[in-house]
């Protein structure tokens, strides 16, 4: 059975004072649903975090890492780096990511394999842009992603992979996306699956909504049958805010 997953994607945001009155208020907030929480600070909060977190209900996951192993990349992370500090999970591909640092689905699929091969599991991002919706090129641009960063993969690795979807257009545009839009897209994407891995890894995986989801959208967004939680950006940095959305499940 697929799991239902609420991350928080702090971004660059939260210096270390800021970051403790937050996961205080975490720790506060009771949760009512059965969602598996997540929260991604900053690369310099990661281990205070995981330490602050050990008691609570929450994962602590990183927002990005290098595919190498070590080696002379001046200011990067990699995955051992990760796991040393409790981190076990990382987002790759988020579409900040790609647009501001020129990240490729080649690039990221380098990543995805170093991920993989440290026993970590993956938050994948992937989404088009209001160009590409505007044109009904959406489904193809986003089909174009995943089996470029991931369909290389055996079945296996789909245990430990988990898709995020980000309609880019959606995202501080002015444009809104509906929940019918949303589940259009997650429907697609997991039949995407089906057609190459077959409808057990596809029902097993689990999709995230990342297209700023808040409060007020999170039910109705939640309750189409192909959305199984989201990847929160502002509303994750209010811990009530961000519990609400838990809870909506």
């Amino acid at each position: 059975m697929r799991k239902n997953i609420v991350a928080g994607n702090w971004k660059m945001n939260n210096d270390l004072a800021q970051t403790e009155l937050l996961l205080t208020d975490l720790k506060n907030q009771n949760q009512t649903s059965n969602a598996e929480v997540m929260v991604a600070p900053t690369f310099t909060n990661l281990y205070h975090a995981s330490e602050a977190l050990k008691t609570a209900n929450i994962e602590v996951v990183a927002q990005n890492m290098h595919f190498a192993e070590n080696g002379a990349y001046t200011g990067e992370i990699n995955a051992s780096m990760l796991k040393s500090v409790g981190v076990e999970t990382v987002i790759l591909g988020h579409s900040e990511r790609r647009e501001y640092f020129n990240e490729t689905d080649e690039l990221l699929a380098k990543k995805v394999d170093a991920a993989l091969a440290n026993n970590m599991r993956v938050i994948f991002c992937f989404g088009e842009e209001l160009a590409d919706r505007k044109s009904g090129n959406h489904e193809n641009i986003v089909e174009s992603q995943i089996k470029n960063a991931l369909f290389h993969l055996e079945a296996s690795a789909f245990n430990h992979i988990v898709l995020a979807y980000e309609p880019v257009w959606a995202i501080g545009t002015g444009e809104t996306a509906s929940p019918e839009q949303a589940q259009d897209m997650h429907a697609f994407i997991r039949k995407t699956l089906a057609d190459t891995y077959g409808n057990d890894v596809a029902d097993s995986v689990s999709i995230l909504y990342g297209g700023s989801v808040k409060p007020a959208n999170a039910q109705e967004i939640f309750s189409k049958p192909d959305v199984d939680g989201g990847l929160i950006g502002g509303a994750s940095l209010k811990a009530e805010d961000f519990f609400a959305i838990v809870n909506a499940f």
